[in-house]
């Protein structure tokens, strides 16, 4: 049923009411990539991918991740379906550990999507997973927070809502996601219930599903069918969700579990083996990208065993360690070998890609956060990235969601979002009716071209401070984390929420309080 999408004049008229503030304003955030209310759509990349495999070390990585499937095997525990499912497709398993006859699992990815849309329900800002599409989510995952009083503490459900507030808000950030932080003052067993009801009704953009059990993957389900309608659930899909693997070379209960709900519904994993290079998977670059091929393939095939045609995805999260004391590192070289032949390995599948995001180790969002989230940012969009977790507010190797950190993040998903867009190769892009004008020896600032152009011609960042000293000692010596404090507070100040169907919100309300009466709290 599509009549529960928003789409009538009344949520229109909204949210044109909300973004349309005209005059000056307007071409501020046109020249910043937009602010509150001028969303940006997903991005549609006019670049070339940039490739460090050549054919005979894709074959190379292929041989050795069937060699792996088949002689070594993938743990699938704890789970007597999936064994009995990989059994009747053929399989050898011998107690929790399946081998591989040499390419079953490609053959049964071929009845995988590779280009599907997520639909939101807002339809304006639905996305396309795959293709030349790239998709921009928030972080995912830290049980803490840095606030805006610069303390590090436990998130909570407030700091949740938030996040997902100014994920709605920022027009660089094109999907909800999921866990934006991980809010502890809410039982374990019920957090997912009031998080997905945040990601509904704070955000008309898509989100992401509950991971953590098979029985909240239903509850999402049933959540996901009361906003969108149960015919349009299973016949389209309205959740992509996070799938990891247990690396090496493993897949537990409780991931398998979830990924059976989603795939049964047609809802799209992300199957990701998450490495940390040199404790999870082989120190060298082709050692790790031989181990992930491997699972992604073992992973991601068992969705077409479960539902053939459900959306699937090829996800990679690629860390070194320091050698020294076994921590993560983030934004060296070889991570982003393995996301640049990851995602050729992808597209050889023909699946959609994940990888990525602004990926630090910083415990502050100061210089090093900087440049370890651009490294990561910078291979994560030339791979040809489709879906992009942790875009912005990851701190402390994901340990920290950062209000601040978000704000600069967005800043600089806006730039890569400028940057996908290429070269105008159009008249107006040309500018020779400019040089003709101009001329030798004189300046284009008062030229024709240069006055139908300035308001667009280049990004302008939200954050970055580019006056003279003078003015930056007058406007209070400010530097990039307190501008971007400031700006998180004035946004959160101005949000306004996008139109919810009341009877959608009260039937969301009754699910909830019928789900968390029927079952004591647990927290743990």
């Amino acid at each position: 049923m599509t009549e529960n999408l928003v789409t009538d004049q009344e949520a229109s008229s909204a949210r044109r009411g909300r973004g349309a503030s005209g005059g000056a304003a307007a071409r501020r955030a046109a020249r910043s990539g937009g602010g509150p209310g001028t969303q940006l759509t997903y991005i549609k990349r006019q670049i070339n991918v940039y490739e460090v495999l050549n054919e005979e070390g894709l074959a190379l990585i292929e041989k050795n991740a069937d060699t792996v499937l088949e002689e070594i095997g993938i743990e699938f525990r704890d789970d007597a379906e999936a064994l009995q499912l990989w059994k009747e497709a053929g399989c050898d398993v011998k107690g929790e550990r399946v081998h591989f006859p040499k390419g079953l699992c490609r053959s049964l990815l071929k009845t995988a999507p590779s280009i599907y849309t997520q639909h939101a329900r807002n339809s304006e800002r639905s996305v396309q997973i795959g293709g030349n599409a790239t998709v921009f989510a928030p972080v995912y995952g830290p049980p803490f927070v840095r606030d805006l009083d610069g303390n590090r503490r436990y998130a909570t459900i407030e700091d949740f809502r938030n996040f997902v507030k100014l994920s709605y808000m920022a027009p660089s950030i094109h999907h909800s996601g999921g866990t934006v932080c991980e809010p502890v003052d809410v039982p374990v067993n019920k957090r997912h219930l009031d998080m997905i009801y945040a990601h509904i009704k704070y955000s008309d953009k898509p989100f992401m599903g509950s991971v953590t059990a098979p029985e909240r993957a239903e509850d999402t389900i049933a959540m996901a069918k009361i906003v969108f309608g149960d015919d349009f659930v299973e016949n389209n899909t309205v959740l992509t969700s996070l799938i990891n693997a247990n690396s090496p070379m493993v897949f537990d209960e409780t991931m398998l579990g979830a990924l059976k709900v989603y795939a049964r519904h047609n809802q799209a994993c992300i199957v990701t083996p998450f490495i940390l290079a040199g404790a999870m998977s082989p120190v060298t670059v082709a050692g790790t990208l031989t181990q992930v091929l491997a699972e992604v393939l073992a992973g991601a095939s068992f969705t077409q065993l479960i539902k053939p045609g459900a959306p699937v995805l090829f996800g990679t999260f690629a860390s070194s360690i320091s050698m020294q004391s076994g921590a993560p590192t983030f934004g060296t070289p070889e991570p982003s070998l393995v996301s640049y032949g990851a995602a050729q390995l992808a597209r050889r599948l023909g699946l959609p890609f994940r990888t990525g995001g602004s990926l630090c180790a910083s415990k502050v969002p100061d210089a090093q956060a900087a440049y370890e989230s651009a490294n990561t940012l910078n291979s994560t969009i030339l791979a040809g990235t489709n879906f992009v977790l942790h875009s912005a507010g990851w701190l402390e190797g994901g340990l920290a969601s950062c209000y601040e950190k978000f704000m600069m993040d967005i800043d600089q998903l806006g730039m890569q979002q400028k940057f996908t867009e290429g070269v105008d190769l159009s008249e107006n892009g040309q500018a020779m009716d400019a040089i003709r004008q101009v001329g030798p020896g004189s300046h284009y600032l008062g030229c024709d071209h240069t006055q139908a152009n300035f308001q667009t011609a280049f990004y302008r960042s939200s954050i970055a401070d580019n006056n003279s000293y003078e003015q930056w000692l007058a406007e209070g010596q400010k530097t990039a984390p307190q501008r971007a404090n400031e700006l998180a507070r004035r946004w959160l100040e101005s949000y306004e929420a996008p139109y919810l169907d009341p009877s959608i919100d009260d039937g969301l309300k009754d699910f909830i309080a019928a789900k968390k009466a029927s079952m004591p709290d647990a927290f743990t």
